[in-house]
């Protein structure tokens, strides 16, 4: 997405022309600062992914590509052509369906964020950050080094190395975020290694899959998050409804708050995306991505391969595997899953990301261990945003959500854990209400 100079012609649109174009036919359209544009076939080549600018098809892109874009000049050579005309003078900026007010002070509070620097990162923050990973990689291996292999130095390694993936999964978040350095290309770049070579898995898949859900997050059918739920959990009280009422039974879902301790945190990496960043890699022809993973992996079993034979490789390497996994689902959906959960409803860029997110309180533990996603608001109303400046811009989003009477919510972690399962709970039950008696 990206925007332009003036229009080429004096085409002139209104929004009954263009919220058809969305997607559902060959055509699609989107609107920047007043501005149409068709990307009909630029879609397929849009350097973030097909899907994440297809959401906004028919709608007025402005706030996400604001949000979403470093380099707005570069982006801007992509948009020229594609530019078909501008809004007629009689049609407001905004669908009816948005805030006018609410996104006319949204980005009044954007313009005082990049005056008072909060978007420029501090390198030495993420540079002690990358140390500190590296260092625990090397203690967990002189551990086995001094210790040995039996089951409580076994055990501490993997700890030492589930602490690592998940910590190198915060800092490759930020890389994807281009919220690291200045240029994006320097953020790609790092971002390749963090994820390629210290987490074995595809820059390309977490881009191509991440951007869509801060696009559209909780949006059924946008948010990729939610695309298997329903194979294995009901979520949110309008689609767990929706489910019953049409007798869709592939689980129990009245359970699902006892299986999500199976199926959830222990499964989700080792057994789902430990192959499919693979299969993402070889389908999409994504060799440089594989490369850097198989750089992973070579380096993981030659250097504990002097301690340890495949049988307690393959053991280690699982092991590190189902820590990890624990570590991302419950601070990744502590934020999300107990929110709002619908078909996208076209709301302005402030309240789609309102409604699908809430914070969990800061403490220095909380910022490490949650790689400061216990920012979760502030995170996707400003997604380049280095994390260390959250903290500073909280009082100002707080504030703005005062003033239109809109709920920040934040809790204590453990309370946040906790309500991942009483709200898989009450959907499940609503689902189990619907499919009995309606």
């Amino acid at each position: 997405m990206a925007e332009a100079g003036a229009a080429p012609s004096c085409r002139r649109f209104t929004w009954e022309e263009i919220t058809p174009r969305s997607g559902k036919a060959e055509e699609r359209w989107l609107v920047i600062e007043r501005k149409v544009y068709d990307i009909s076939q630029f879609h397929k080549r849009h350097p973030g992914g097909s899907r994440v600018i297809s959401h906004y098809a028919g709608q007025d892109a402005t706030d996400p590509f604001t949000a979403f874009h470093l380099e707005k000049s570069v982006v801007r050579k992509y948009m020229k052509p594609l530019l078909i005309g501008e809004l007629a003078d009689d049609q407001p900026s905004f669908e009816p369906s948005k805030n006018k007010q609410l996104t006319e002070d949204f980005r009044e509070l954007r313009a005082t964020v990049e005056k008072m620097g909060l978007l420029q990162p501090d390198r030495l923050f993420f540079f002690l950050y990358l140390v500190h990973i590296l260092v625990l990689d090397v203690v967990a291996w002189l551990n086995m080094w001094y210790f040995g292999t039996s089951l409580l130095p076994f055990l501490f390694t993997g700890l030492l190395l589930g602490t690592v993936q998940a910590q190198a999964g915060w800092l490759q978040h930020d890389l994807g975020h281009l919220s690291v350095f200045g240029k994006s290309k320097w953020n790609h770049w790092v971002h390749k290694f963090v994820i390629g070579h210290l987490k074995g898995a595809p820059a390309s898949w977490w881009n191509h899959w991440h951007f869509q859900h801060h696009a559209k997050p909780n949006c059924f059918r946008k948010d990729p998050d939610l695309n298997m739920h329903p194979l294995i959990f009901a979520l949110g009280k309008k689609l767990s409804v929706e489910l019953g009422i049409k007798k869709k039974k592939f689980m129990p879902y009245n359970h699902q708050h006892k299986y999500f301790f199976i199926l959830g945190p222990p499964a989700l990496v080792p057994f789902y995306l430990q192959w499919y960043v693979f299969y993402f890699a070889v389908q999409r022809k994504q060799w440089a991505d594989l490369a850097w993973m198989v750089t992973f992996y070579i380096r993981f079993f030659l250097t504990f391969s002097f301690f340890l034979n495949l049988k307690g490789l393959i053991g280690l390497f699982l092991l590190v595997r189902v820590i990890e996994s624990h570590w991302f689902v419950w601070v990744t959906q502590m934020n999300h899953i107990p929110m709002n959960i619908d078909y996208d409803q076209n709301v302005d860029w402030v309240s789609t990301q309102l409604q699908a997110t809430c914070n969990v309180d800061q403490s220095l533990f909380n910022d490490w261990f949650s790689g400061h996603l216990n920012f979760q608001i502030e995170h996707h109303l400003f997604p380049t945003m280095p994390r260390h400046n959250y903290w500073k811009v909280a009082p100002l989003v707080k504030s703005m959500c005062g003033k239109y009477g809109i709920e920040y919510q934040s809790k204590p972690l453990l309370k946040a854990f906790a309500d991942i399962v009483y709200s898989l709970k009450d959907s499940g039950e609503l689902w189990l209400d619907a499919y009995l008696n309606k």
